[in-house]
């Protein structure tokens, strides 16, 4: 009895154990995947120079690290997005959403203008809409690493160190996305470029307000002289301080975005479960004109609110 008893504890102690190793060895996947990005390709290109030629092409920039596409604010879009940048990938994308949006209206509504409108939406319209929440929250993650890879810096530069060890340390110890950006920044001072211009570059790149005022307070140091560490010290108790400030603003804004939520939301769901619940219920009158037109109407004044309420709700620090 008591031999059979310790079998099961070993099993359960067994299972356990190597359920938790499984676990571990996940979180260190995930971890490797997500903060050394830019450390991967340059170890598997074995080059700082192939590396920076990737990590460029793959945010749709050129070998000089300028904006690659015709389309600047699509490009500018694109590279803030994070996401890699693949021509045929997309294109293929946007046209099966296309279609996608075109030929399910159609069927739903034998509508010829309504299957345009929402081929433009799904093809068009939602990829937009996709990269711009992505590089959103893209730059407000980065915003917020920033203070931790400024104060990085100001060390390294007490220490005695050079301006670009201290900018290669924050591209080899933070995770992405600043340690990635950081890592690019790096590269252009070790191939030539200045502090400046490179931390311009990569306010261009990211698109953030703290970024924007690194790149502003570099600058000045570069033109005016100066001590740069502790510049950087004053600027990253800034960048904090503005974080709280925001956090403040989201706590106290949060009603306001539930109920445009909350407000968007209910007319759609009203009408599925209509549908589901009474498939009939606007079946006389779903292919009048008149109703398309009141539709349309409706859809254009809930865009206006909505844009409305966005700026209620909407502040900049």
């Amino acid at each position: 009895m008591m031999t059979s008893e310790i079998v099961y504890v070993l099993i359960f102690g067994s299972g356990f154990l190597a359920v938790q190793a499984l676990f571990g060895l996940l979180r260190s996947a995930k971890s490797s995947r997500v903060v050394n990005q830019r450390l991967k390709v340059e170890a598997r290109t074995g080059s700082g120079t192939e590396a920076l030629k990737i990590m460029r092409k793959s945010r749709a920039l050129t070998e000089d690290g300028d904006f690659a596409l015709a389309l600047r604010w699509f490009n500018t879009l694109v590279t803030r997005s994070g996401l890699p940048f693949r021509a045929m990938e997309w294109t293929v994308i946007g046209a099966a959403l296309f279609l996608l949006g075109a030929v399910g209206t159609y069927l739903m509504t034998y509508n010829f203008v309504l299957s345009l409108v929402a081929s433009l939406l799904t093809g068009l319209v939602l990829p937009l809409f996709y990269l711009k929440r992505r590089a959103a929250k893209r730059s407000k993650k980065l915003g917020a690493q920033l203070a931790n890879a400024l104060e990085i810096i100001v060390r390294s530069l007490s220490a005695g160190h050079p301006v670009p060890s201290a900018v290669s340390l924050v591209g080899r110890e933070m995770p992405d996305p600043i340690g990635s950006e950081f890592g690019i920044v790096s590269y252009e001072i070790s191939y030539g470029s200045s502090l400046s211009q490179a931390v311009g570059r990569l306010s261009e790149r990211v698109g953030n307000p703290d970024i924007d005022l690194f790149a502003a307070t570099v600058r000045l140091q570069e033109r005016t002289g100066g001590n740069l560490a502790e510049l950087l010290s004053v600027i990253a108790a800034t960048v904090r301080e503005r974080q709280k400030m925001r956090l403040k603003i989201n706590a106290a804004s949060s009603e306001g975005r539930a109920s445009a939520m909350i407000l968007t939301s209910a007319p759609f769901i009203v009408a599925g479960v209509l549908q589901i619940m009474s498939p009939d219920f606007y079946g006389d009158v779903i292919h009048e004109r008149a109703i398309h037109i009141g539709l349309a109407g409706l859809l254009g004044w809930m865009i206006l609110g909505n844009l409305v309420m966005r700026k209620m709700i909407n502040f900049k620090i």
